[in-house]
């Protein structure tokens, strides 16, 4: 018999049988995972199955390798307070759908909890939320074992005036090395380099265009899929919000 519990956060849910459930989770310990919840058609148990909501799951399988049965508890309030906010909610959508469609089942990844945990505290502040957004999928190329490489230089080892980004191996190009290539290479905008760079208007889209070049070449394109239609529709909100 397989029993644990773990800290988790919903990324989907979706009816399963006349009263059940099948909701996706990203646990702290253990990964994405894909369990039943018993009873998951009621009111009580649908308010913990909206993406972003914390819970306290307790797992349970006869065998390894059997879907199992979840029950959860819910821990905070949840996303409740994006819910006068469509534009923050569809960066929430858009961060669980990534996690839900790249990430391996029941594979430990703690550093993308934390980094989906940080992005829903950002989610209150409007102006930094989707920079943050874009950190978080440079942490899911990360996790996957595809970052980028933008320390220094793939040219010349310089670790100054980076603002390129090679799309062939993911790693930054100075001003001087890459100037003769710029039409073939990416942007990078400061704010991936530190935070003290501050962030400049055009810049989120700028890092959105860079981890999504990746995200689809590392990660979607191998798997024979698009990216996850709730990103597309994020970036169209920010930009109808004037916010790219």
């Amino acid at each position: 018999m397989i029993d644990w519990e773990d800290e988790a956060f919903v990324l989907s849910a979706r009816a399963f049988g006349e009263s059940g459930a099948l909701v996706e989770l990203l646990t702290e310990a253990r990964g994405r995972l894909v369990a039943h919840v018993a009873g998951g058609g009621s009111r009580k148990v649908k308010a913990m199955l909206q993406p972003g909501m914390r819970v306290l799951a307790r797992f349970r399988a006869r065998t390894s390798d059997q879907m199992g049965q979840v029950s959860l508890e819910p821990m905070g309030e949840g996303p409740s307070r994006l819910f006068d906010d469509p534009t923050a909610l569809s960066g929430l959508a858009a961060a669980a759908s990534l996690a839900g469609a790249a990430l391996p089942e029941r594979e430990p990844h703690a550093d993308l909890f934390q980094a989906f945990e940080a992005f829903l505290g950002a989610l209150a502040i409007s102006d930094i939320w989707p920079a943050v957004f874009v950190k978080y999928e440079a942490g899911l190329l990360e996790a996957l074992g595809f970052g980028l490489d933008l320390g220094r230089c793939a040219a010349t080892g310089a670790t100054d005036d980076l603002i390129y980004v090679s799309p062939k191996t993911g790693r930054a190009v100075s001003r001087a090395a890459g100037e003769p290539y710029a039409d073939k290479l990416l942007k990078l905008p400061p704010f991936l380099l530190g935070a003290q760079a501050g962030l400049r208007a055009g810049d989120v889209e700028l890092g959105l265009a860079l981890t999504g070049y990746f995200l689809e070449r590392c990660v979607f394109d191998p798997l024979n899929r698009p990216l996850p239609p709730p990103r597309v529709w994020m970036i169209e909100r920010l930009r109808d919000a004037g916010r790219l």
